[in-house]
């Protein structure tokens, strides 16, 4: 009976070891001055896909340290921005990108403010008209008034 007591205590003392991640150190990959030039410009322009409001070069969660070594391995196989900007939007969707591109299923992100620009000029310019046609109106009808007055006085 105290064997198996020992095992069960052995086995709860090592069961938080089975569940404890290991952090795996990557490889460093080295670029070329122009491929390290190209992955500083490309970074800011890719959004965090866990801070959302950070750009990969600002982010220190660990998936963008990952976005940021997976780029590191396409440029230096020798892709190209446009290739990489791909692959992400393959794999993340348009959301990685913080400017989409300019396709049927972004027209609203693109022009939807110039949109609503256009329609509260609209709006407001019919609510001016509105008010003065209705601060003329009372005027011409006093005068009529006036008119209709004398006249039946004269």
């Amino acid at each position: 009976m105290t064997f198996l007591r020992s095992i069960c205590v052995l086995v709860l003392l090592f069961a938080g070891v089975a569940l404890a991640q290991v952090q795996t150190e990557k490889p460093p990959i080295a670029l070329t001055t122009e491929q390290e030039a190209r992955f500083k410009a490309l970074l800011p322009n890719l959004r965090c896909l866990v801070c959302q409001n950070e750009s990969l070069a600002d982010s220190q969660a660990p998936l963008a340290q990952d976005l940021r070594y997976e780029i590191r391995g396409l440029l230096a196989q020798g892709d190209s921005d446009f290739q990489v900007k791909k692959y992400l939007t393959d794999r993340y969707g348009e959301f990685i990108l913080y400017r989409p591109a300019v396709e049927l299923k972004t027209y609203l992100l693109w022009f939807g403010p110039l949109l609503l620009l256009v329609i509260g000029l609209v709006t407001l310019y019919r609510f001016t008209r509105r008010r003065q046609n209705a601060a003329a109106a009372p005027a011409v009808d006093q005068a009529a008034l006036r008119k209709l007055l004398d006249d039946d006085a004269g």
